[in-house]
């Protein structure tokens, strides 16, 4: 389905135009950026579609999100649209972003954001620069695709992608269109630096030859949800729930929205644990080529050797927030959120050298996003990561589904000779949403 365009009639500008020969032309010293502020050429502009628990941390300041304040309090970022199926929402969010642009111009009333119900109405506004989608889960990888034909830059949440088709989409249509994508996959960026370091000490041999890694979590993917199981309950007013569902089967509404309803698994964190386990092992680019079973464990095999587990290491206490454990011929490194630590300890004390592997740095995500949007850089969790630490869960997942083990060729993405697993890597979409 085409975004719907809904911009300024030639009649409306030709009034613009002429209202403004005749008014003072007064410019205020921020549009010049004057005073320390950002003048407006230097501003992305944003729009937020879905601004729940974490769309609204990242759009006003939230756990989770690691902004203080949030992008609105951002000098270089201009909020111009909130974007919400659930009318409430929506309302008081743009409220609060509205009213924190008027106390900071000390005016009694701003209006810089508009509220929308439908995202396609911010695709179509021309002077929005980039997106966060923080929508539930089952609209990501559409919303991505959509917003690149719709030149805008993406910053999407985790996971990506509820198939790896839908992954691979969103690879070529952010290819096709040149634009910038960020993965919510912060853990490359944030926490002190610690998973960089991490993967750095790994690729650069501290551990020896690397063996196998620890994901921490098993697969995850998509379900058809619960189904019309019953009658569901009425749709409380102010609630859009067809456009809710999307592309996702129809189901009556259950009495609440779950915006991981379609996925089942370690569909919400294992992307964040298999982004690292890739980054250590160097495979930002490829994916394993054997998933099965090993020991009772869940094992995705890689053409290099090195075998991911999708498990926590045993008895190892290290890697309950995002984490993971590599193993080597000489050692053994675990972080997570709180914890880098290595067996024997000194591994972990080492300092790097000029020769050894140094990585994409990044000190915040959001920071990182908004510099590749000006640069057009390649921002550090860019599309094709994001995809290939999403396609490693999947594929664990379509394992776990047929109780066998599979055979993977990650240059082509398909299964070899196995149609019954090709057909668990996409999904049909609901007309008339399409891929």
């Amino acid at each position: 389905m085409q975004p719907t365009r809904r911009g300024i009639t030639r009649r409306g500008l030709l009034k613009v135009l002429g209202a403004a020969a005749v008014a003072p032309y007064v410019v205020p010293s921020s549009a010049l950026g004057l005073g320390g502020t950002v003048a407006p050429s230097n501003r992305v502009a944003m729009g937020f579609i879905g601004v729940g628990t974490q769309g609204g941390g990242h759009l006003l300041g939230g756990a989770w999100t690691y902004l203080t304040g949030g992008y609105v309090a951002r000098d270089d970022v201009q909020v111009l649209a909130v974007c919400d199926i659930v009318r409430s929402r929506r309302e008081e969010r743009t409220q609060r972003v509205n009213a924190y642009y008027a106390g900071k111009l000390d005016k009694g009333s701003y209006k810089a954001a508009e509220a929308y119900n439908d995202f396609r109405d911010v695709l179509a506004r021309p002077d929005i620069d980039a997106v966060l989608i923080g929508t539930p889960v089952h609209w990501h990888a559409l919303m991505t695709i959509m917003a690149a034909k719709a030149g805008k830059d993406v910053y999407c949440e985790k996971p990506c992608s509820l198939t790896i088709r839908e992954g691979r989409a969103m690879v070529d249509a952010i290819r096709r269109y040149g634009r910038v994508f960020q993965a919510g996959t912060q853990q490359r960026s944030c926490y002190g630096g610690k998973f960089r370091r991490a993967c750095e000490l790994v690729r650069s041999g501290r551990i020896g030859q690397l063996k196998s890694v620890y994901a921490m979590l098993g697969g995850g993917g998509f379900t058809p949800g619960p189904g019309p199981t019953g009658r569901g309950v009425p749709v409380p007013d102010g609630i859009d729930w067809e456009l809710f569902l999307g592309p996702a089967p129809w189901t009556p509404y259950p009495g609440g929205l779950d915006a991981h309803m379609f996925g089942w698994g370690s569909i919400n964190w294992g992307q964040h644990h298999y982004d690292i386990v890739q980054w250590g092992i160097g495979a930002d680019d490829t994916g394993p080529v054997e998933i099965g079973w090993e020991d009772g464990k869940l094992a995705c095999k890689y053409a290099c050797g090195v075998t991911v587990y999708g498990c926590p290491y045993p008895g190892e206490k290290v890697g309950g927030t995002g984490g993971c454990t590599f193993v080597g011929t000489e050692g053994r490194l675990a972080v997570d959120r709180e914890w880098l630590v290595s067996y024997p300890s000194r591994i972990a004390e080492q300092a790097l050298g000029p020769n050894d592997v140094h990585l994409y740095k990044s000190n915040d995500h959001s920071v990182n996003f908004l510099d590749s949007v000006r640069t057009r850089k390649r921002a550090i969790s860019d599309v094709e990561t994001a995809h290939r630490a999403m396609s490693v869960l999947l594929l664990g997942g379509i394992a776990e589904q047929l109780k066998r083990p599979l055979k993977w060729d990650p240059g082509r993405e398909q299964f070899a000779g196995d149609p019954e697993a090709d057909r668990l890597l996409s999904v049909a979409q609901r007309p008339p949403w399409r891929l």
